[in-house]
């Protein structure tokens, strides 16, 4: 028995009364109108999101939202203009240098902006490393909140998986806010 159990015993066998857990309904907030919702705020977190549109093709979007990107990594067969395949590199380090990075997302949350990434590529430090991000959701798959995105993830298992909201930013140094400063400096989410 480890000492974690042992102080855990301890406490169930010197416990005098016991309460039920409380039962209770989170009362999140819900949005009219989702996708509105969720480009809002993605540009009020640093972000963008833009609606896929008859025509595009995420060449057509990186072409106008990244027209500086040299290095384009991706795995996804319709990024035809990417410089690389992220899977084909051995070691993530050689992942650094790379401009834009165009990633599938499977859960978008209107009240934060945020998109629930697994981990699709074989170096998890792409969703990091990289300056930009266009992340890729389908527009159906838009939650109202987090409440709703645990609730959807709650059955899935994933070896690994992060939500990202905007560019990284931080507001420590010197109480002024640094865009980039752990990450993308950039992220484009495309509601196809």
């Amino acid at each position: 028995m480890s000492s974690r159990d042992e102080i855990l015993n301890k406490i169930r066998l010197n416990t005098r009364q016991r309460f039920d857990y409380p039962q209770w309904a989170v009362k999140a907030t819900t949005y009219a109108d989702k996708i509105s919702q969720f480009c809002d705020v993605s540009r009020q977190v640093g972000g963008n999101a833009v609606l896929w549109q008859e025509g595009d093709t995420l060449d057509s979007l990186i072409r106008t939202y990244f027209p500086e990107a040299r290095s384009i990594a991706s795995n996804l067969p319709e990024v035809t203009c990417a410089t690389l395949n992220p899977d084909d590199l051995e070691r993530a380090q050689e992942l650094n240098g790379i401009d834009l990075a165009v990633v599938p997302g499977e859960i978008g949350v209107a009240e934060n902006g945020a998109v629930w990434i697994p981990q699709a590529v074989k170096h998890k430090l792409l969703y990091f490393i990289a300056e930009a991000l266009l992340i890729v959701v389908d527009r159906n798959r838009l939650v109202n909140n987090m409440h709703e995105a645990y609730a959807a993830l709650k059955s899935e298992t994933y070896p690994y998986g992060v939500f990202i909201s905007g560019p990284s930013k931080t507001a420590d140094i010197e109480q002024a806010l640094v865009m980039g400063a752990h990450g993308a400096r950039k992220v484009l989410v495309v509601l196809k």
